[in-house]
């Protein structure tokens, strides 16, 4: 019902304008007050990136977050990355993560983040109290920030916004009318916008996810999705038909497809309850960091890892300019 609202496919949206004029007031009047002087951010001693979005759901955002970094290791950068930790309940923050941390103290995203580029990783409510804790305890020359485009306090040198390419901004309208937490107007401000899928507009950074061989779970051992008969596909995150519709593309239609809230918390009998031995299980690798954890004796879990591929004059010259304020 959300998706056909926000995509104004349903009239229901109008019943919902009054609490998205209050939300677009309040978001307004806080990035004013840091506009005008009011309110102070916080600035870094080292560069600040934020990748961000405009709309509510899964854009594509920890992929590009994983590639800014990778591309930046490999030109011999040290990069930190800091994130709300949204999922996880911490016993104290900052919390900087280390092999042993779960997703249930940081949150699904940054261990994902952690696991997959080695980068030091920091989460707290407070951005600033994680920027603080990484540049204390790794010395970053530059951070980058998973999300917290809307979080003015933490003042930052570039500002990314991932759009998809296929929803955009839906019917246009703020929450909860509409997917918006900022107008569309707001890519005039900023640095660059990556468009995940779809067809890029002028001055965008066409980006598209490539799916790799599926990894088990217990083992470790990859093999290629085509092997695999019997499926039954699960997503948890924040646009699941994403997920389905890579696997269609592989090759892959699954017998059942299960769509999980994103960040949602899995137990192993929610996962026993989803398939048997019988089935493979195909799931996102965001959802793999919550299963590893009761993984043992379960050979038929398996994940598909993605990665961004970011082909395009626009990319290296975003990497350009990243690298030119290490420098």
């Amino acid at each position: 019902m959300i998706a056909r609202i926000w995509s104004g496919k349903s009239p229901l949206y109008l019943l919902l304008l009054p609490l998205s004029w209050l939300y677009g007031l309040v978001s307004g009047a806080i990035r004013l007050s840091y506009h005008l002087g009011l309110r102070t951010a916080w600035r870094a001693p080292v560069p600040v990136v934020v990748v961000g979005n405009l709309t509510a759901g899964g854009n594509g955002k920890t992929p590009v977050v994983i590639w800014l970094v990778e591309q930046l290791q490999q030109r011999g950068v040290r990069v930190g990355v800091v994130s709300r930790g949204y999922g996880g309940k911490a016993a104290s923050y900052p919390l900087l993560l280390n092999a042993q941390t779960t997703p249930s103290e940081a949150g699904d995203e940054p261990v994902l983040i952690f696991q997959r580029t080695g980068a030091p990783v920091a989460v707290a409510p407070k951005r600033s109290d994680a920027v603080k804790a990484l540049i204390q305890a790794t010395a970053p020359q530059i951070i980058i920030t998973d999300d917290g485009l809307q979080h003015y306090a933490l003042a930052r040198d570039k500002e990314i916004v991932v759009v998809d390419g296929v929803r955009r901004f839906g019917n246009g309208w703020w929450l909860p009318a509409g997917p918006m937490r900022e107008r569309a107007g707001r890519l005039r401000s900023v640095d660059a916008v990556i468009v995940n899928g779809g067809e890029p507009q002028v001055g965008e950074i066409a980006m598209r996810l490539e799916p790799g061989l599926a990894v088990n779970l217990l083992s470790g051992e990859r093999r290629p999705v085509t092997d695999f008969t019997n499926v039954v596909a699960m997503a948890g995150i924040g646009h699941p038909p994403r997920f389905f519709a890579t696997l269609e593309q592989c090759g892959i239609t699954p017998m059942e497809t299960v769509a999980l809230a994103d960040h949602q918390a899995i137990t192993e009998l929610d996962m026993l309850n989803i398939s048997d031995s019988e089935q493979t299980v195909l799931m996102t690798e965001k959802d793999a960091v919550k299963c590893r954890a009761f993984a043992e004796g379960h050979t038929n879990w398996w994940y598909l890892p993605v990665d961004a591929q970011l082909a395009s004059p626009l990319a290296e010259t975003l990497l350009k300019e990243l690298l030119g304020l290490v420098r």
